[in-house]
């Protein structure tokens, strides 16, 4: 997984030495810059941490973004880019076998202050066959 520099200064804006220690520790992200941040302006209706992922995107041809804030969500549709979120990874690695359950995924986000709505919740433990 690929991340804009733009969404790891934001990452690390607060907690900098947890999240740099939680970024080393998962190799499967790399940080890379932009061949064009001049291109960030063509998504300027968005923060700049989600206009730096549609850059990167449009780059490295991208099949995928990620993207859990819901202004991004809503232009991601209007400009026709496939986007997942963080539970819809989850989803997909419970699918796939990476994971066992989503539940106790879900709980570590919330407890670390992640907002995600009941009806969210709801809906990705149904998907997952883990309701209560």
């Amino acid at each position: 997984m690929l991340i804009p520099e733009a969404v790891r200064d934001e990452f690390f804006a607060t907690e900098r030495q947890t999240r740099e220690a939680a970024l080393k520790s998962a190799p499967w992200i790399r940080t890379v810059p932009l061949h064009n941040p001049e291109n960030i302006t063509t998504h300027a209706e968005i923060d700049l941490g989600e206009a730096a992922v549609f850059v990167l995107a449009e780059e490295r041809e991208a099949r995928l973004v990620i993207l859990d804030d819901r202004d991004a969500r809503r232009y991601a549709e209007r400009i026709g880019v496939p986007f997942t979120g963080t539970v819809g990874l989850l989803l997909e690695a419970k699918e796939r076998g990476f994971i066992d359950a989503v539940t106790p995924l879900l709980d570590v986000l919330l407890e670390n202050g992640v907002r995600l709505s009941p009806s969210l919740i709801s809906d990705a433990l149904q998907q997952a066959g883990e309701m209560p």
